[in-house]
């Protein structure tokens, strides 16, 4: 395909999967609950850091969080004791334990405690130097600034050891990405839709190589980066709305 014909089927299928019924087989299904921001934020973040797997499993999982925390993420998060946190000691999902769990909790709480929140965070790590792949390192840097395990470090990637962040970036595009369609909340305002990047894994990578966005192997930060930047030459305000067509040609089109 040339420019034009390849432009015009990632807009068709862009089209075709940033729709609500997206909503109910995806993690994003699970801040989807909630009306208060934080708790948007913080239902948010622990889905997508679980978001790896079969997607049934991942909502099932997601909601026992939310159900161990009274749905009330924030609440819970803010005025929980030690002891009310023993209620995840037997949580599982795949490599990510009970341990891990505890952990992400007392982190968020120190991050909503210490740091005025998620988005200021990120926002913080952004604006030195107006990078999101400096938002997420920073953030990466305030989550373990509490006492934790050595194996828990594996659960929030790291791009300045060139991973991908797939989780990351995924959770990003659900709280900058803003328009009609409402699947993405928009609640961000220091990052831009214009600044994100893919987020890529083995459906979005595969599908973006057979289209020639992507040329290089690894799926790595440089692959993000690679293919983000040829996602930008057909919408440089909203280059990750295109997550959508990629992600929809290789899970539901098998492309």
């Amino acid at each position: 395909m040339n420019f034009a014909d390849l432009k015009d089927f990632l807009e068709e299928k862009y089209d075709l999967y940033n729709r609500e019924s997206f909503i109910e087989t995806d993690p994003i299904l699970i801040p989807k609950q909630f009306s208060r921001k934080e708790d948007i934020e913080i239902a948010g973040f622990l889905s997508a850091s679980i978001a790896w797997g079969q997607r049934p499993t991942i909502i099932r999982n997601a909601k026992r969080l939310m159900e161990f925390m009274n749905q009330q993420p924030y609440e819970f998060l803010m005025n929980s004791s030690e002891a009310d946190l023993d209620v995840f000691r037997e949580f599982k999902h795949r490599t990510f334990n009970g341990d891990d769990c505890i952990f992400f909790i007392k982190s968020l709480k120190n991050i909503y405690s210490k740091h005025d929140g998620l988005e200021s965070v990120f926002t913080k790590g952004f604006e030195m130097d107006g990078d999101v792949k400096s938002a997420i390192a920073y953030f990466r840097e305030v989550f373990f600034e509490t006492e934790h395990l050595a194996r828990t470090q594996k659960h929030i990637s790291n791009v300045l050891k060139k991973s991908s962040a797939k989780r990351i970036n995924m959770y990003l595009r659900w709280m900058v990405r803003d328009d009609e369609r409402k699947v993405d909340f928009g609640l961000w305002k220091g990052i831009e839709a214009k600044d994100l990047f893919l987020p890529l894994d083995v459906h979005t990578g595969n599908v973006g190589r057979k289209l020639g966005l992507l040329t290089r192997k690894q799926s790595d930060w440089p692959a993000v980066e690679e293919i983000t930047k040829s996602l930008r030459s057909f919408d440089s305000n909203d280059p990750v709305k295109y997550d959508y067509a990629l992600f929809g040609l290789g899970i539901f089109e098998k492309f």
